[in-house]
């Protein structure tokens, strides 16, 4: 699986973002556009940039991590242009603040999978049966989420959790990943002997050829309404490549990693 930027990677890459617009109009007009990604698509957004590039597109530059870490960072100032965040309520908060063009749409919908690495104590089921066994007779010691403060996923994973009646038992146990790809990566690389990670990248090669998962069912946890919008300062690049997502293209990109496109439930 490939490596999980870190947040000096984050940082070394912002402060690029910003030297470039120091430089000021003319720079910038060459200068590709800081997309803030929510960590679950890391396998599934590479495959869409460049399905944009081959169409005529422009260059990006994306950055993966927690969509509520990438909230405050645009609330601070981050250069962002475009930011597809996993929770739609980040999205919410950054246009009541006024720092987007509008509301965003909804661009997917997650799902959350329990996996199981290779050689794993714990058998991967929807109804967690197993994890609940695991937990009774010790063969659990560590368990994988996204950080539930931050992370989109990782809340998702506690009501998850809370829901089966795991929570307590569970939460000694828990291995926090600092956004949902870093959950992910310990659950599949022997930090823990599981976790509640996202669907798309349950699916993604990298990962399903190390493991095993299964899908919850989604009325375990709230919605995950994945939206995404334009920053207040987005270019053309940007802007064409948010469009660009919402092309019936790209939502068959997204459905393939394990996203719904479909129009969302009226709740």
């Amino acid at each position: 699986m490939p490596a999980i930027p870190t947040r000096l990677d984050v940082l070394a890459g912002l402060a690029a973002a910003l030297a470039g617009a120091a430089l000021g109009p003319a720079a910038c007009a060459t200068t590709a556009p800081a997309i803030a990604a929510a960590s679950d698509l890391q396998f599934a957004l590479p495959e869409l940039a460049e399905a944009f590039r081959a169409q005529g597109g422009g260059a990006l530059k994306i950055v993966f991590g927690s969509s509520g870490a990438f909230t405050t960072q645009i609330e601070q100032g981050a250069p962002f242009e475009l930011f597809l965040s996993a929770d739609q309520a980040y999205v919410r908060r950054l246009a009541g603040q006024g720092l987007t063009r509008d509301d965003g749409v909804r661009y997917a919908q997650g799902r959350i999978a329990l996996f199981a690495p290779q050689g794993s104590a714990l058998k991967v089921d929807g109804q967690l049966q197993d994890l609940r066994a695991a937990l009774a007779d010790g063969r659990l010691r560590r368990f994988a989420i996204a950080n539930p403060e931050h992370a989109p996923y990782g809340r998702a994973a506690r009501q998850v959790l809370i829901h089966a009646g795991l929570w307590d038992a569970v939460a000694p146990r828990l291995v926090l990943g600092e956004n949902a790809a870093q959950a992910a990566q310990f659950a599949s690389r022997g930090a823990a002997q599981g976790g509640l990670i996202p669907h798309a990248l349950a699916l993604a090669p990298a990962l399903a050829a190390r493991g095993t998962s299964a899908l919850v069912p989604a009325a375990w946890h709230q919605p995950l309404n994945q939206q995404m919008v334009l920053l207040k300062h987005a270019g053309p690049t940007a802007g064409a490549f948010y469009a660009w997502l919402q092309s019936p293209a790209a939502k068959a990109i997204l459905t393939r990693y394990g996203f719904s496109t479909a129009p969302a439930e009226a709740r």
